[in-house]
Formats: C-alpha cells, structure tokens, sequence
C-alpha cells in the first residue's frame, strides 16, 4: 500500500492542491477561505490508512470537489482517535466513489 505523503503528492499532480479542514461554519477551503455545506461538495476518493507499528495509527484522506470546482484534500484520523466535527459533516457528504 502507499503511504499518506505519495497520496497526497499524487492527488496534487491531478489538480488537488487545496487543503481543506471542518469548521462550524462548514468546509473551509485554506486556499480561498471559501466556506462550503456538505451540499457543496463531492468525494471522489478516499484512501485509508494503517500505522505499520501501531494498528491504532489510522487515518483517511478524501479528494473533494466543490460545487465551483476547487479540488482539493482533507485528512483525518480513522477510528476512535477520529475528529467527531469531520466525521458528522462528511457523513452528510455525497461520495461518488466507491473507495
């Protein structure tokens, strides 16, 4: 399996250069500080991931697109150590894929 930094270096060779994180407003995009509601945007792809030292050392990444087209990345840890805020937003969050 690739690791989390050649995914991330593979998704900004295609277009996904934005850095995303979950607000309480909504999706914040640190390029264009625009602020997007799970209606805004779309999952392409999620990647996970698991600590080769530790089982607990999980994280997933998803390649989002917004409804104006930024693209962009947003990680998380996976499983009990994960941020409850992105988790209930990107639940509500349409996937086109299917991983």
């Amino acid at each position: 399996m690739k690791t989390l930094v050649y995914v991330l270096g593979h998704l900004t060779s295609l277009g996904f250069e934005t850095q995303f994180k979950v607000t309480e407003q909504g999706l914040s995009s640190l390029t264009t500080k625009k602020i997007f509601q799970s209606d805004e945007v779309e999952v392409v792809h999620f990647y996970r991931f698991e600590g080769e030292s530790d089982p607990d050392d999980n994280a997933i990444l998803y390649a989002i697109i917004t409804n104006d087209r930024e693209k962009g990345t947003l990680a998380d840890a996976y499983g009990i150590y994960n941020d409850t805020k992105i988790t209930n937003f990107m639940q509500s969050v349409r996937m086109r894929c299917t991983k």
